[in-house]
């Protein structure tokens, strides 16, 4: 893995720093604001820092200095699943927590939390009598390391499952993890492993993206009431308000009777045009009115994804548009529907196209394990998360450290 930092006056100057000298495949794993020092310290502007990471096709392990033997690290507990785990091909080993000092904050507060939880559950000495008569310090210390290792490797796995992170995936993550250590490992170094390939398994939000020249298309999908008209409203007003580009609305959710009226009230706050297109072929003619402009949200019905007929249709509105238009799909999702529910709707939806996630409620829950778990099963890229009913405020790009910290119990 190859790690290197950026600073921009912004984030998003910072990120894409990052992915001109990297490329568009590396991952963000840290993003660090900083504030300005000294006595002019009033004169000069917060800077951003963004710590980004390439990994690479060969492995490379450094082995721990302090290890005397290889252990199996949760041999000692039952971490099987339902169902039989396929281990993927070995991934590049995780950096030692110090290589990376932005990781510092975040791995220390999530120690020091499970180090809280480890201290009662401390394990009685044994009894005089039954020690061995010949026992040196070494194999004591090597007991001590690996009683705490899987002390430590069971906080986490509890920790994670009560999140509601689905226990295939748990196992996955942990076994990944175990193929970078050898032996007994502090906390420290443990902890740091699983929050970065926590991370590294997030992989990059995919936001929207804007052509020259042309209009971008964008598509919103999902179930009934997740929040797909709230959402457009947000990405509307952000994109008019805060980037100052042209936003046009479409709308195909002509089966609820207060939808295209709830996107028109929008619409004429924002002061953007609003088209109801009632077929697929209507599509092309209402967006070459709008040829013209930078972006093209287009709100779709929500429909039960057991409806085959309305799947039919939402998969003729997508595909009837024409080639010359760049378009994306995002697939609206609510962070309160239960994970077995869930996995229906992506591969229902998976039927009628290829999509990137919106997830939203994310203030209505406090288990974020469904974001990992579905990113897992349906390997769509989380983009976008939504916090509440302001527009536009309630709205903001993925930011996996920030999920993954709150996973593995920090807040």
């Amino acid at each position: 893995m190859t790690i290197n930092k950026f600073q921009g006056r912004t984030r998003e100057e910072a990120v894409d720093k990052a992915k001109k000298e990297m490329g568009e495949a590396v991952v963000i794993m840290n993003v660090k604001e900083i504030k300005p020092k000294g006595l002019f310290r009033a004169l000069k502007s917060t800077t951003y820092e963004v710590t980004a990471a390439l990994e690479e096709k060969e492995q490379t392990v450094n082995p721990l200095p302090a290890l005397h033997a290889p252990l199996k690290m949760h041999d000692s507990i039952n971490f099987a699943a339902n169902e039989k785990i396929e281990i993927p091909a070995p991934e590049p080993a995780a950096i030692h927590p110090e290589s990376s000092h932005d990781l510092e904050e975040k791995i220390e507060s999530l120690s020091n939390l499970l180090e809280k939880k480890l201290k009662p559950e401390k394990e009685e000495e044994p009894k005089e009598e039954e020690k061995p008569e010949k026992e040196t310090d070494a194999p004591k210390d090597m007991k001590h390391q690996q009683s705490e290792t899987f002390r430590c490797i069971r906080m986490i796995y509890e920790t994670l499952l009560d999140n509601e992170v689905n226990e295939r995936y748990v196992n996955q993550i942990l076994d990944d993890v175990e193929k970078n250590l050898r032996g007994s490992a502090s906390m420290d170094i443990i902890l740091s492993n699983v929050y970065q390939k926590m991370v590294l398994k997030f992989g990059q939000p995919q936001k929207i993206e804007l052509v020259p020249g042309q209009p971008k298309i964008v598509f919103f999908i999902g179930p009934t009431g997740v929040g797909k008209t709230t959402t457009i409203a947000k990405v509307a007003s952000r994109f008019k308000v805060d980037y100052g580009k042209k936003v046009a609305l479409l709308t195909a959710d002509t089966y609820r009777i207060a939808a295209a009226e709830q996107l028109r009230t929008y619409a004429n706050i924002l002061d953007t045009p609003l088209t109801v297109i009632y077929s697929s072929e209507e599509m092309n003619a209402a967006i070459e009115r709008v040829k013209d402009y930078d972006l093209v949200l287009v709100d779709t019905a929500g429909f039960s994804y057991k409806n085959e007929d309305q799947r039919k249709d939402m998969r003729n509105l997508i595909e009837s548009l024409d080639d010359k238009y760049e378009k994306d799909v995002y697939l609206v999702l609510s962070a309160t529907t239960k994970y077995r529910d869930l996995m229906e709707i992506v591969d229902k939806y998976h039927e009628i196209s290829d999509y990137k996630i919106i997830f939203t409620k994310l203030d209505e829950t406090s288990s974020y394990g469904s974001l990992l778990n579905i990113r897992m099963y349906s390997g769509a890229d989380v983009s976008y998360v939504t916090t509440g009913q302001n527009v536009p405020d309630d709205i903001e790009i993925f930011q996996s450290q920030k999920i993954v910290k709150q996973l593995l119990g920090g807040r």
